[in-house]
């Protein structure tokens, strides 16, 4: 766990990572956010995606549609960290973690919960991010496309033959974790964009990703739906959590009923210490 001051716990660190794009980090990380806070915890929040910035960017959509409207909504305590591109491989991985440090301790100091949102390939500081992980949420879409970085299979029996890439990676930062401060992650992989209608290949990925976390350790957890509410809301920056709040004005279809209580069955599933954070040490 990362270093508090005051003698409060120390900051809770939950890591969203994944090294195939498009897989719903961002969305899955904002709304993640957004419900600690509704529930009155101090929330930090990093992007580790220099380049792409789909964090921060949503972060600032949010509080220029707060500002615009004249709406106080809650926010996390943003930063961005961009890979360093200054010395050799060595100095640039050196400055990497201590940018890192530097952000963690600032933000554990002041918070209850730190959020990462790693970008979608593997790179030095998204590797570091990993390995302070307390929990980590890989989302995937519901695909072999996304399932071949976590596990090989077997193309005629569908058996597992092995852990891929991403899998392999996520061993190293266990690792790793343990060997900073002997802490454990608890890694749990979700689908998103799940089909509302049965499928075949649906319930094919969902069986090879049972067999396949029995095998390296995760566990599942229930994911977001495909819904076009989760993709309308970036501009804006608001989160299904927001739309009951004073000054939020948005009819509340039964898509968005839905959709909120996926965004509770995943919270629920991460089984977070929310109210050890709320507790005084």
């Amino acid at each position: 766990m990362t270093e508090s001051g005051g003698g409060r716990r120390p900051a809770h660190v939950i890591v969203l990572g994944n090294e195939k794009g498009g897989s719903g980090k961002t969305t899955t990380a904002m709304h993640v956010i957004a419900l600690l806070l509704h529930e009155g915890l101090r929330v930090g929040s990093i992007d580790l995606d220099g380049r792409q910035r789909s964090l921060t960017r949503y972060v600032e959509n949010r509080r220029a549609w707060a500002e615009a409207a004249g709406v106080k909504l809650v926010m996390p305590d943003h930063e961005v960290i961009a890979r360093s591109t200054h010395g050799t491989v060595s100095e640039a991985n050196a400055a990497d973690e201590a940018a890192l440090d530097a952000v963690m301790a600032r933000l554990a100091a002041a918070n209850d919960f730190i959020v990462i949102d790693c970008p979608g390939s593997d790179n030095h500081l998204s590797r570091l991010g990993h390995a302070r992980a307390d929990t980590l949420v890989t989302p995937m879409n519901d695909s072999f496309v996304d399932f071949d970085l976590l596990g090989r299979v077997d193309p005629q029996t569908y058996r597992i033959k092995g852990p891929s890439v991403y899998s392999e990676m996520v061993w190293e930062s266990r690792k790793r974790r343990a060997m900073r401060d002997g802490g454990e992650i608890d890694w749990i992989v979700i689908r998103n964009r799940l089909s509302h209608l049965d499928a075949k290949n649906k319930r094919r990925v969902e069986a090879v990703l049972d067999a396949l976390a029995d095998r390296i350790g995760f566990r599942t957890g229930p994911g977001f739906g495909e819904r076009v509410i989760f993709r309308e809301m970036f501009p804006s920056g608001l989160t299904l959590l927001d739309l009951r709040e004073e000054g939020v004005e948005a009819p509340m279809s039964m898509s968005h009923v839905a959709a909120r209580a996926e965004v509770r069955a995943l919270i629920d599933a991460l089984a977070l210490p929310v109210e050890e954070r709320r507790m005084p040490a």
